[in-house]
């Protein structure tokens, strides 16, 4: 639960940095007759949300969100904003990244370069072999790849409600392809020979165990950027891009 459910660490960095911030601004009032400017109070509570959500083992990228919440939500207070427009876009945003608050994991989009190198990996498979893109996003790569192996079939899965509709749309008209609203966690692997996936540090220990127990011999699984601790790849392709970031394949 801990590690699945990220967003509980973030508002509890959020609560802790405010307790922290009120208490130091009472005293600051009461000793020294000091109100600090409201930007200055916000910058403030961010860096404590930051330093509270690393202590709580918060991911870099969980740090930048508790930093950014309360200075932006400042700097859209400023603007002419109605209030129902804030609600949607709140909805958009959880509807978008559902992910991102219930398993730890953001909307990652594969590049170009990395699909390139999937066919590199596909290429040696049987043509008619099985993929799954396990949080497909929106199916940029399902559709890319579908079309260069149109003998393969391709699936993805996804549980962010507008990227599922977004992907599924995509997928719609394609013969070999199609993605599923679905948890990774309830897909049985032992039907792919690739299993693919972009997701973060936080399932890849618990993917690493369902992979073993489900996936048949000579099968393959694919991690974009993110490592199984402790399992050494059977292959490390370097990608050399912006991100600097890696192909880790496991055969099983």
């Amino acid at each position: 639960m801990r590690r699945r459910f990220p967003i509980l660490r973030a508002l509890a960095a959020q609560i802790a940095a405010a307790a922290l911030l009120l208490l130091v601004f009472r005293l600051g009032a009461a000793w020294f007759s000091f109100q600090p400017p409201l930007v200055a109070a916000a910058v403030a509570q961010g860096l404590l949300a930051a330093a509270f959500g690393h202590l709580f083992g918060l991911s870099r990228w969980w740090l930048l969100i508790n930093f950014a919440f309360v200075p932006a939500l400042l700097a859209l207070s400023a603007c002419q904003i109605p209030q129902w427009g804030y609600l949607v876009g709140f909805l958009l945003l959880l509807l978008l990244n559902w992910n991102t608050f219930a398993g730890g994991v953001p909307l990652y989009l594969t590049g170009e370069g990395t699909r390139k190198k999937l066919e590199e990996i596909l290429n040696s498979r049987s043509p008619a072999f099985r993929f799954i893109d396990l949080g497909s996003g929106l199916a940029g790569t399902l559709c890319q790849l579908s079309r260069r192996y149109p003998q393969a079939h391709f699936e993805g899965v996804e549980t962010a409600p507008l990227v599922f509709l977004a992907s599924w749309f995509r997928c719609l008209f394609r013969k070999n392809c199609r993605v599923r609203y679905r948890s990774l966690w309830k897909v049985d692997l032992s039907r792919y020979d690739v299993v693919y996936c972009f997701l973060s540090p936080v399932p890849m220990p618990d993917l690493w165990k369902k992979a073993r127990a489900e996936m048949r011999s000579k099968s393959v699984l694919v991690s974009n950027t993110f490592e199984i601790p402790g399992i050494a790849p059977k292959q490390v392709i370097e990608m050399k891009d912006w991100r600097d970031s890696k192909i880790f394949v496991w055969e099983l």
